[in-house]
């Protein structure tokens, strides 16, 4: 076998180059100190070929801290899925892409689940680079029980519906985790105090920070506190589960979907409304609550 053959034999033609997807890493970046980020963190912020942020302003502070040059696009919850399929195709044109949010741990409370559901089903690697979450943080330095907890994001911001969301957890018995916003903390605490009681609860302000402080007590002695003491900077609530004892069957009489969705409808609530609604009560995702309202839409219309 002359050498020339050899060189044919052992040669890839064009067609048969295999283009292997780049990783989408989720990077965990730190919630006020800056000596928390890893050292993995900034090792991938710096290797990766772009980071998709969530504000391009914050995330510059952090990587001009690092002297990291690694170029930026904007990814945030006003990006639309166009965004999402534009760095979906930069991974699967090879690229590797760092997914960062303000602080903490992308995907929780942000779009960032969107982009890594996409990536999913686009066959994508999908690596997460794990540190700091205002959630764990302020869990463990609250004093109620951690074994078992639940992670409700933010409140509802219209009063009826803030009101329906505290009173689908009357009977969650694990510790439950929210965040609030310095404007919205005194008329939450007031909605707690109204359906939740006299439920221990714990605050952290502003986690990690110069000015971290940690209120414990129930929701009266908090709604004195930050009523004195305007609320500012960041927010977790964390509140104690309902007792055990608790009898269900008689404090909550419960509804099935249907049911509860035509009591809010004949009560003149929009269709709209009443599926937001069902939303907050049933913890069920949109698609779900809607297609039940429209089964009862269908029922009610008469026939030809």
């Amino acid at each position: 076998m002359n050498a020339d053959y050899v060189g044919e034999l052992y040669s890839v033609p064009p067609f048969l180059v295999v283009y292997m997807p780049g990783t989408l890493y989720i990077v965990a970046t730190p919630i006020g100190n800056l000596e928390d980020i890893s050292f993995r963190a900034l090792r991938t912020l710096k290797e990766s070929d772009i980071i998709a942020a969530e504000d391009t302003r914050v995330t510059r502070k952090l990587l001009s801290h690092f002297d990291i040059h690694t170029p930026m696009i904007s990814y945030q919850q006003h990006s639309g899925a166009r965004r999402a399929e534009e760095i979906a195709q930069m991974l699967l044109d090879g690229k590797n892409v760092a997914l960062v949010s303000d602080a903490g741990t992308p995907g929780i409370s942000d779009p960032g689940h969107e982009l890594i559901a996409l990536c999913i089903a686009d066959g994508i690697p999908v690596l997460s680079v794990p540190g700091p979450t205002a959630i764990i943080t302020a869990l463990v330095v609250s004093g109620l029980p951690t074994a078992h907890f639940a992670f409700d994001g933010f409140p509802p911001r219209k009063g009826s519906e803030r009101v329906a969301f505290f009173e689908s957890l009357k009977r969650e018995m694990r510790t439950i985790c929210l965040y609030e916003s310095p404007q919205r903390m005194i008329s939450t605490l007031e909605t707690i105090r109204d359906v939740l009681e006299d439920r221990p609860i714990a605050i952290i302000r502003e986690a990690t920070k110069m000015f971290e402080e940690v209120f414990r007590g129930n929701a009266v002695g908090a709604i004195e506190y930050f009523s004195q003491k305007r609320p500012r900077g960041e927010f977790v609530i964390i509140i104690g589960g309902a007792s055990p004892g608790l009898d269900s069957e008689q404090e909550l009489p419960e509804l099935s979907l249907e049911a509860r969705l035509i009591e809010l409808m004949d009560s003149g609530m929009s269709e709209r409304d009443a599926v937001r609604q069902g939303m907050i009560e049933f913890k069920l995702p949109r698609r779900q609550v809607y297609t039940a309202a429209l089964k009862i839409k269908a029922d009610r219309e008469p026939q030809a």
